[in-house]
């Protein structure tokens, strides 16, 4: 089974979820996500695009909402990312379909929303590089761990295979090769993910 690239922005990428934007046209045959990212959510546009995703998010070549999240650092200020994220969680469970996740700075709260929901959809937090306490505590959470070029080895360590997923983000790198470091992976598990919400 051929490794799938949970997260990237490279449209050209294959056996990859492709995260859309106005640069990316969507192509027959491939999967992407749609979302509202968090640093978008303090843009004049910001309402529309949720308007937009409401409408992307029934296409079948929409597979995942995302990135979605919560960024400290960069974006609108927490409540109004919070205000966002929200909206994207119900589209998220309207179609059943996985989420992927942008924190930074913000996993107390994503942690807390998660209790609060209790999705049946997959939460995914892509580009995880946290220590091991968190990546103990996001897992018995619930929550899957995306890994791409760099990543806490020592967390890596302790994430199981039922919920380690691999992604080239921006990385240049081949996922399979991404995907070597890391001996536990289960290639079967995104497609299970994704196959649960449709």
């Amino acid at each position: 089974m051929k490794i799938l690239d949970i997260h990237t922005h490279d449209a050209s990428r294959e056996n990859a979820i492709i995260n859309l934007s106005k640069e990316v046209t969507p192509q027959p045959g491939k999967l992407y996500s749609a979302g509202v990212h968090p640093w978008d959510t303090d843009t004049p546009d910001a309402d529309k695009a949720i308007d937009r995703l409401e409408i992307e998010a029934a296409s079948p070549f929409i597979v995942a909402i995302g990135e979605a999240g919560l960024d400290r650092l960069r974006g609108a200020d927490l409540d109004r990312q919070m205000q966002f994220l929200r909206l994207q969680l119900e589209i998220s469970r309207k179609t059943q379909k996985p989420v992927i996740l942008h924190i930074v700075k913000a996993f107390a709260e994503i942690i807390r929303l998660h209790k609060e929901l209790k999705p049946e959809e997959p939460w995914i937090i892509h580009g995880f590089r946290g220590k091991p306490q968190l990546a103990r505590q996001l897992v018995d959470e619930g929550f899957y761990l995306s890994l791409g070029e760099r990543f806490n080895s020592e967390s890596a360590s302790v994430i199981p295979s039922s919920r380690l997923l691999v992604e080239s983000d921006e990385s240049q790198l081949p996922i399979e090769q991404i995907a070597a470091a890391f001996p536990q992976l289960d290639p079967a598990l995104p497609y299970r993910l994704l196959r649960a919400g449709s």
